[in-house]
């Protein structure tokens, strides 16, 4: 299997699982396919196989369904999803679980694939609020040479929103991030950019590369020194052998990423302006990404609209999504065969639907929503 298909595949499994949490099963390239490097499985054990195990906090009245989480986690291992795990937290309560060949505590670290990009939209819309950045610089200011000089101008804010336009990375091969981008862009044809939008990782591969070119510092250690060393995320890092780097390279835990959303939500990492970009999505059809990078899903049957981003990277398949009240805020991973991609998202589906229900808005201020040209 060619590096271009790995890539690829790992791609399109992340963006099958945000449609799935929109309620849209499209169909996906199996995600053992997708695993750019060695799988890491969690080895303490904690769980039989095949069963489900979770424990609660917080309030008796809380009205997170424990019933609900146990069965959408009973049966695994399957033939399509070995095990899992999942952490749910805020107002309505707390529970974490684990099933299947999910052996390590539910606090065990893993690779987070593209929820990555959450974090390099932040660093990025820190610089905007710097004055360092511009959402409008281009690509081609920024890093001339890097894009064919017949592309149109691709802005930093189309980038984060997955609405550059950018070809799928069909040719993409692994290896330094600019050869990552140089080598997806070396076939196919791009599109208008801030026309339509289409899920591509190669767009964060360029936020990264623009974050470095700002700032004249790695992309690890901007993230260290803005993100990671001030909320306290000991557990989470970025491999330096991990080449999908600032677009889905790093390792985290549940109770890290809970942290990271919950104060990326309430304004803890942003500048007020820049905090409305978190939840702004552009004037395109179909967008559902924002400047943030966050992902606004409306879970089906009356469920309600969650925020955040899925990923699969090294074996798991995994997401972290919160309501705007940050009522509920679930994270969850699992560990895909590779056989049964239409089972996987389903599991996927009856884990988040277990997640959210019940949850009610209670009228508390949320950051509404807005579309900007």
């Amino acid at each position: 299997m060619t590096n271009s298909r790995i890539t690829a595949s790992r791609w399109a499994m992340t963006a099958a699982a945000g449609a799935a949490l929109a309620g849209i099963l499209t169909a996906a390239v199996p995600a053992a396919a997708a695993v750019p490097g060695g799988a890491a499985v969690p080895t303490a054990a904690v769980a039989a196989p095949g069963s489900a195990y979770g424990h609660a906090r917080g309030p008796a009245a809380g009205s997170v369904d424990q019933a609900a989480l146990r069965a959408a986690l009973a049966g695994l291992p399957d033939a399509s999803v070995r095990g899992a795990m999942v952490k749910v937290s805020g107002r309505d309560g707390r529970w974490s679980g684990t099933a299947g060949d999910w052996t390590a505590p539910a606090d065990a670290p893993f690779a987070i694939g593209s929820i990555t990009k959450l974090f390099t939209a932040t660093v990025t819309l820190q610089l905007v609020g710097e004055g360092r950045l511009s959402l409008d610089d281009t690509v081609q200011e920024l890093l001339p040479g890097l894009l064919p000089s017949s592309y149109e101008p691709i802005t930093v804010g189309q980038l984060l929103s997955h609405t550059s336009g950018l070809q799928k990375p069909e040719c993409v091969r692994s290896g330094a991030p600019v050869e990552v981008v140089t080598s997806a862009v070396s076939c196919g044809t791009p599109t208008a950019p801030g026309g339509t939008a289409q899920y591509n990782g190669i767009n964060y591969f360029i936020a990264g590369l623009v974050v470095e070119k700002v700032t004249g510092r790695t992309y690890a250690e901007e993230l260290h020194d803005r993100v990671l060393r001030p909320l306290g995320l000991r557990h989470t890092s970025l491999p330096a052998d991990d080449w999908a780097w600032a677009e889905g390279g790093m390792v985290s835990r549940a109770s890290d990423l809970n942290r990271f959303l919950n104060t990326l939500i309430r304004g803890g990492l942003l500048p007020p302006a820049e905090q409305k970009l978190l939840f702004t999505l552009p004037s395109v059809p179909g967008a559902s990404f924002s400047y943030g990078g966050l992902s606004r899903t409306r879970l089906p049957d009356g469920g309600p609209v969650v925020w955040g981003k899925s990923g699969s990277n090294r074996g798991y398949a995994s997401g972290v999504f919160a309501t705007a009240d940050l009522d509920r805020v679930v994270v969850y991973s699992t560990l895909p065969t590779g056989k049964d991609a239409e089972r996987e998202l389903a599991r996927i589906m009856r884990i988040a639907k277990a997640a959210f229900k019940g949850y009610e808005e209670r009228g508390v201020n949320r950051p509404g929503l807005r579309r900007t040209a």
